[in-house]
């Protein structure tokens, strides 16, 4: 579903992706781990078209389209979703106002009918439920007075909602609690699918314990160096990546 093929990426000049190459199945849960500045959010952002991220090689195909040719919002409506290390706040705007502006606005560009009020409330509703967000919190302004955990319960729940063909999850497990965590792998979990190919970007192996991976890659300098089975993330926990930032 998803192929990237020696992708070269730099921010103000200064190469972060050298050459990376990278193939996610349908229906596959992939895991990327590295040290601190291997590139881990820079790919996440480069996939999802952020901008001041300059792609300078390689190519990257969705579902067999080419996806660097298209702008944010078009990667959006085809399928893309980014679940960012840090939610950000939007004062002023409800969840409920941006997910069902988010959702007709996707389906509209696919070319399909928008959801009505009604079912629009039943989704949502029952996503929220689901991820333990009640419905005041639905009405509240995005991520405004969240917590940590809230916050991410909060993007998994955009996330159902949107119900994107590749999910690509810049460290969801950042700043959670053991209670949180759960919720949120229990959020992944859910959305595991033959239609869909998730993208796990973390430090740590302790969300793998919760999501096990079909395959876990290390990057490390912009590149991946060695690829496995969830058993390298364990191993990784124990030794670290001095040996494959020596590689």
């Amino acid at each position: 579903m998803l192929a990237i093929t020696d992708l070269h990426a730099a921010i103000d000049g200064k190469a972060i992706l050298n050459g990376l190459t990278l193939s996610v199945g349908a229906g596959e849960v992939h895991a990327i781990m590295g040290p601190n500045g291997a590139g881990k959010s820079t790919l996440g952002y480069v996939l999802a078209g952020r901008a001041g991220y300059e792609v300078t090689g390689g190519s990257v195909t969705l579902d067999g389209a080419e996806l660097l040719a298209l702008d944010a919002h078009e990667r959006a409506a085809a399928g893309l979703f980014l679940g960012l290390q840090y939610p950000v706040e939007i004062p002023g705007v409800s969840n409920l106002t941006f997910l069902r502006t988010a959702l007709n606005a996707q389906r509209r560009a696919r070319g399909e009918a928008e959801a009505s009020g009604a079912e629009f409330m039943r989704l949502a509703r029952a996503e929220a439920d689901a991820l333990g967000l009640s419905l005041e919190m639905l009405k509240r302004p995005v991520n405004v007075g969240f917590s940590g955990g809230e916050k991410k319960r909060n993007e998994m729940v955009q996330m159902a909602v949107l119900a994107p063909k590749l999910a690509v999850l810049d460290e969801t497990d950042s700043g959670l609690d053991i209670d949180a965590l759960r919720v949120v792998a229990d959020g992944i979990n859910r959305m595991r699918s033959p239609e869909r190919a998730t993208l796990l970007i973390t430090h740590y192996q302790r969300l793998l314990d919760y999501v096990v991976p079909d395959r876990v890659h290390v990057l490390v300098a912009g590149r991946i160096v060695r690829s496995g089975g969830p058993e390298l993330a364990r191993e990784l926990e124990a030794s670290g990546y001095a040996l494959d930032q020596a590689a």
